[in-house]
């Protein structure tokens, strides 16, 4: 009867310390990187200039 009521009390004690607490969980925010492409205007300037150039020089 001993052994019974010892593992009672052991069943009951361990539940209670791995029951954990009330507050909602804390979630860590995740971090979005996005890649950035190069943008066309680097090379779409200059031809357009070339292109104004090449049409006075036609005329």
């Amino acid at each position: 009867m001993k052994k019974i009521t010892l593992a009672a009390i052991l069943a009951v004690a361990a539940t209670t310390a791995v029951a954990g607490n009330l507050q909602p969980p804390v979630m860590e925010e995740t971090v979005v990187v996005e890649e950035t492409t190069a943008s066309s205007g680097g090379f779409v300037v200059p031809l357009m200039i070339l292109l104004m150039a090449a049409a006075v020089a036609s005329n």
